[in-house]
């Protein structure tokens, strides 16, 4: 009866155990025991930002001459839901909560004021004043402090994004946010209080200036 005979261990060629070594010391390396051995490892595959934006172009200057007396700043949550007629929401349907800050300014247009519409008596001791009402400036939005709390998506919506230039966008309710700022702005009383505080800043320079008696009044 013949014993089998068995075959001596394969040995591993030279080249393979070179590349096995070298896997196994870049295995280390990324578990972190080398950080620390080498200075600068963490940032050898590090991400780089590059600016490469053009200069920024004026296009036009413009003078000013109203005096920003007030300034509000508002806060608003949009709810803002997009139904399809015939399907459900998971299969198409948008829903977003949005958080809108955002400020509006109340100023007063010094720059209609004509000739007619200042008085002055002759020996400078007097002066009246008709200036026109208050206005609101355009609601600005402050990216900072605006985001999204939650956004809903059904599952067309969803494939629609991946064909998008700009999924996800926030361009409606972020425009929602803008006009309930304004409406908000319209009803807080900001011009009332513009006036006010152009009243007190005119009656304060021109008292500096001599002018004992000064009457301001707003309107055409």
């Amino acid at each position: 009866m013949t014993t089998p005979r068995t075959r001596p261990p394969r040995r591993m060629p030279g080249w393979a155990k070179a590349v096995t070594a070298f896997v196994l010391v870049l295995a280390l390396l990324f578990a972190g025991i080398g950080l620390t051995v080498l200075p600068g490892i963490k940032d050898l595959f590090g991400t780089r930002t590059h600016d490469r934006s053009g200069p920024a172009l004026l296009k036009s200057v413009k003078d000013m001459s109203r005096y920003d007396a007030a300034s509000g700043s508002f806060q608003v949550v949009v709810d803002l839901e997009k139904d399809a007629k015939y399907l459900p929401d998971a299969v198409r349907g948008t829903r977003t909560l949005y958080v809108g800050a955002g400020t509006v300014e109340a100023y007063v247009d010094l720059g209609e004021v004509g000739d007619k519409d200042v008085t002055v008596n002759d020996d400078r001791t007097s002066a009246t004043l008709r200036l026109p009402h208050a206005r609101l400036g355009e609601p600005a939005l402050d990216a900072d402090h605006s985001y999204a709390v939650s956004k809903q998506r059904g599952l067309l919506d969803r494939l629609g994004d991946l064909f998008s230039d700009n999924p996800n966008s926030e361009h409606a309710v972020q425009k929602l946010a803008v006009s309930h700022i304004g409406e908000a702005a319209r009803s807080s009383g900001l011009t009332a209080r513009a006036e006010t505080n152009t009243t007190d800043m005119l009656e304060g320079l021109l008292h500096s200036l001599g002018f004992k008696e000064v009457h301001i009044s707003y309107g055409s």
